[in-house]
């Protein structure tokens, strides 16, 4: 990924950024559904953007559907397990092989696709952030290496995007109580929500090292037969 592409990708994460602060500060959570339309519409600017230049082709359309087909139905699979699911893993794998703007696409597509059938609500704005951000640093070039060549890496990126995704999310419960922010309320539940998770964490690096090369030897399979830049 060149400069002017990783330009974007940070430029678009400010953007998600800003939103879902106005959404959470300045709207009611009764108006989610703005917040979450304002999101994907920023989320998916990009696509549109580089279609409109001819950067994109319908191939590249299509997989990036697929990608998030996938994840979303990982989720559903494992629905009945607590903090147990295939899809960051997905998403972290999609950011590494295809770079940092499809990983967020990815990540903030499958959040709002995937909701569809698990409820939306206030807080999807907070899970296509978070997600999204999972899959776009995953494929920030300077980590994208190293995680194509280390297991440990991976397993431990899993990890980390685990916390990170338990730590936002618990952001928006707290904003959610009465629309202020506590510190003593945040701890409290970060500390209740410990085994969930460690859980999650855990199986964000299970399934990561898992389904890595499966994934990755289809990506390139793919990539090379219907000629995806």
């Amino acid at each position: 990924m060149n400069n002017r592409a990783v330009n974007r990708v940070l430029i678009k994460s400010l953007c998600i950024l800003f939103l879902f602060i106005v959404g959470a500060v300045l709207l009611q959570a009764s108006q989610y559904q703005i917040i979450s339309m304002l999101l994907v519409i920023a989320a998916c600017f990009p696509i549109y953007y580089r279609y409109e230049r001819k950067q994109i082709n319908i191939k590249e359309l299509v997989l990036i559907a697929v990608l998030t087909a996938v994840a979303v139905l990982g989720r559903f699979l494992f629905y009945m397990i607590p903090a147990i699911t295939p899809m960051t893993a997905i998403i972290i794998i999609s950011g590494i092989c295809l770079g940092a703007e499809v990983g967020f696409l990815v990540g903030s597509l499958s959040a709002v696709t995937s909701n569809i059938l698990f409820g939306q609500g206030p807080w999807t704005p907070f899970q296509m952030f978070s997600w999204g951000m999972i899959g776009l640093v995953a494929g920030l070039p300077w980590l994208q290496k190293r995680l194509k060549k280390s297991y440990w890496f991976l397993a431990l990126y899993g990890i980390l995007a685990g916390f990170f995704f338990s730590f936002f999310m618990d952001l928006w419960t707290v904003f959610s109580i009465d629309r202020s922010f506590s510190w003593q309320r945040y701890l409290a539940l970060l500390l209740s929500a410990v085994p969930y998770t460690m859980s999650y964490c855990f199986s964000n690096a299970f399934f990561s090292c898992f389904l890595f090369r499966t994934i990755q030897t289809k990506l390139q399979r793919i990539l090379v037969k219907y000629d995806i830049k």
